[in-house]
């Protein structure tokens, strides 16, 4: 039954680091950039939703629409304010950029909300399912977590493949400057493509907190850490391998935790890591992309 357990908690683990690290994959499959102000953007949507829900009661749909609304603002204005001046700007400058709004984020809620961690609310609700006559017992969040991601996974790859937009993206993630010259808006797509990855992210957070109901400033810091590890784990720029790499690295966490040592278990992901990429540096579903010179 432990076994069972941990595989079910793995999953549930890994679909939430899944979803954060959509965000990551798409913004780099489409943009060429690292936005390491990601994982704040998670901590800005559990503060909306706890202050909807703590401060004005509001039922828990609304709190959840709330969250994704200011998380899809919040990401399309920081890409916008921050990163739409530096399309044409190196690399690093562009990395040193997203790390600084990171902490900008931080700073700024510690200001407005305080240092110290807030209990968050139960918005999705307690019980749990009963199996093998009581022997093993999966809280209705557990599974819920691994039907929203699956389903917004089986969305999103329609979505891309099938509308306009989601062609735009694919051209804009193969060659901006052809996309462009063929009439597509890329910094429409560009900011479109931050609005969907925010939003994913404040479906996280809800989860998130939801399983670990405590918030702080310092929130999104290691989710997102791992989410990135997650979507470099599995091809980054690969959305496939994002959900992949999300399920493996929750997997691998859990099962760290429960059969080795949870001082351990991050060391653990990491060090799988990097074999994964000495073994395969695209990650398991990249691909190697070859330039023209």
């Amino acid at each position: 039954m432990i076994l069972l357990s941990s595989l079910i908690n793995g999953l549930s683990l890994g679909s939430i680091y899944a979803l954060i690290a959509l965000g990551y994959t798409m913004v780099y499959g489409i943009a060429k950039m690292l936005n390491f102000a990601h994982g704040d953007i998670i901590m800005v949507g559990a503060y909306v939703a706890f202050f909807a829900s703590f401060s004005f009661g509001l039922p828990a749909i609304v709190c959840i629409i709330l969250a994704i609304v200011a998380c899809v603002l919040l990401g399309v204005i920081i890409e916008g304010l921050a990163y739409k001046p530096l399309r044409q700007a190196p690399s690093l400058s562009v990395l040193i950029t997203a790390i600084g709004v990171s902490y900008l984020l931080q700073n700024s809620s510690q200001l407005l909300f305080g240092s110290a961690t807030k209990i968050f609310p139960s918005l999705l609700g307690n019980g749990s399912f009963k199996f093998f006559d009581g022997k093993l017992s999966v809280p209705y969040l557990t599974i819920l977590t691994i039907v929203v991601c699956v389903l917004i996974i089986i969305v999103l790859q329609w979505f891309i493949n099938h509308t306009e937009t989601g062609r735009c993206m694919r051209a804009c993630s193969e060659d901006k400057g052809a996309a462009q010259l063929m009439g597509i808006n890329v910094n429409r797509t560009i900011s479109a493509t931050f609005a969907i990855g925010s939003g994913l992210a404040a479906v996280a957070a809800i989860l998130l907190c939801s399983m670990y109901p405590s918030i702080s400033p310092t929130l999104g810091s290691m989710p997102g850490i791992k989410a990135f590890t997650a979507a470099v784990f599995g091809g980054i720029g690969s959305i496939p391998g994002a959900f992949l790499g999300g399920l493996l690295l929750g997997l691998i966490e859990t099962f760290s935790n429960v059969f080795i040592s949870a001082q351990l278990s991050d060391a653990i992901v990491f060090t799988v890591l990097i074999v994964v990429l000495l073994v395969k540096p695209t990650g398991i579903l990249g691909k190697k992309i070859s330039e023209k010179v």
